[in-house]
């Protein structure tokens, strides 16, 4: 009789409303990806004994991307997944939702801390090494003494040599008042720079027009003047920067450099150290029009704390300071398996690696076949929810099909005994 046939039926719809089930329980989890069973037939010889599950396989389609506004909250444009570090073990997910911990380790929900590459010695990412666990450090920026001041002006080519001059008095020593002297200007450029114990310096250059095409620079620091830094710029006819203290202004090297002394006459005391920096003027002007700074910046800033942190999209985890800095962390790494429906599930949102799924594929985010990181972001679950609720119905009329045959071969069974009667 057929018992075994319609029984394996039951066995294999009910398999099937397993897996059905935990897809639609998982609906709403981050990073899941849907299964669904696949059947074989069952054959003695020629005669069909049933059905079994032969395997459960699983869907690495790519889930919808959500918005969250959470930075934390990572997930992968494309092909990859995060690796983690779980109780000793390596695990891999699709899931990027994450914490930071007092110690500075970035993890999800469960504890599993998210790997990928490390810093070097010198502070930047060492990538293509050794994956480790990621660690923000929580500790203050040191200050940095500017070394570099770069700016970019015009100076008004109406202005006479002698005439029209605005004047400003300075000290050249800080300790005695009558050392107070007069400097005759057409245009200042102002700007701070930083000591090596973070404070800012407040630096004004006074330009004034000597001759033609020729002015000369004062640099006064927080009111002291020392002539020492005066430095000498001409332009050619055409009104393009052509020499620094008659050296050629095509060559940065010739560029003037400022030296400000840690001694008690100087603003800068006896605290920190001497303070020197370059002043790259290139590409500045004279023309016929109002003398203007049109680009400053310089290199130097103050100590700052850790004031929170940024994911770009090539996985860059980036420190920002309070001094407006930044600096990176570390860089999540992605992995790529050639077979990723070989990896088999570890629960809590992760796989594990396996012969069928073969050997990892380690990189960085956005390069080869790893997509990007988003942040702020999450992938949500790629269950067919409609779906999976229309293949519910259809195994369980299987099932009832099934159960059918049996009480279809129970009554043939039963007539063939009242017959023996």
């Amino acid at each position: 009789m057929g018992f075994s046939q319609a029984l394996s039926g039951l066995n294999a719809a009910a398999s099937s409303l397993d897996v059905l089930g935990n897809n639609i329980a998982n609906s709403q989890t981050v990073g899941y990806k849907g299964s669904s069973a696949q059947f074989a037939d069952v054959f003695a010889g020629s005669t069909g004994l049933g059905t079994k599950v032969a395997a459960v396989l699983q869907d690495f389609e790519t889930g919808n991307l959500e918005g969250t506004g959470r930075e934390l909250d990572l997930a992968i444009s494309g092909q990859g997944f995060f690796r983690y570090e779980q109780a000793g073990e390596v695990v891999y997910s699709r899931n990027g939702q994450l914490t930071m911990t007092a110690d500075g380790y970035l993890e999800n929900a469960t504890g599993a801390r998210i790997m990928g590459y490390g810093l070097s010695d010198l502070g930047t990412v060492q990538t293509g090494g050794q994956p480790e666990v990621l660690r923000v450090d929580s500790g203050a920026m040191p200050a940095s003494a500017t070394t570099g001041v770069a700016t970019t002006f015009n100076l008004d080519a109406r202005e006479e040599a002698g005439g029209d001059l605005k004047q400003v008095t300075a000290l050249t020593d800080m300790t005695d008042a009558t050392s107070e002297v007069a400097l005759d200007y057409h245009f200042s450029n102002n700007f701070s720079v930083y000591d090596s114990l973070g404070n800012a310096r407040n630096v004004t250059v006074y330009y004034e027009k000597t001759a033609d095409n020729a002015w000369t620079g004062r640099v006064v620091m927080d009111g002291h003047y020392n002539a020492a830094n005066d430095f000498d710029v001409t332009f050619d006819t055409n009104g393009q920067l052509d020499a620094i203290d008659g050296n050629p202004a095509d060559d940065v090297t010739n560029m003037p450099t400022i030296d400000i002394a840690n001694a008690a006459t100087t603003p800068l005391g006896t605290g920190p150290a001497a303070l020197a920096f370059d002043l790259d003027i290139t590409g500045s002007t004279q023309f016929g029009n109002t003398s203007t700074t049109s680009a400053l910046s310089q290199d130097g800033y103050t100590s700052g704390t850790l004031v929170g942190i940024d994911i770009e999209g090539d996985g860059t985890v980036v420190r920002n300071y309070s001094n407006e800095q930044s600096r990176p962390a570390g860089q999540i790494a992605l992995s790529y398996f050639r077979n990723p429906e070989g990896l088999t599930p570890e629960g809590d949102n992760a796989w594990a690696a396996t012969e069928a799924s073969g050997q990892e594929l380690l990189g960085e985010p956005g390069t080869g076949v790893l997509g990007s990181v988003q942040s702020q972001a999450i992938e949500t679950s790629n269950v067919d929810l409609a779906k999976q609720l229309v293949d519910m119905i259809v195994t369980q009329r299987a099932y009832q099909a099934n159960s059918q045959t049996i009480k279809t071969q129970d009554e043939v069974l039963q007539a063939s005994i009242n017959l023996s009667r």
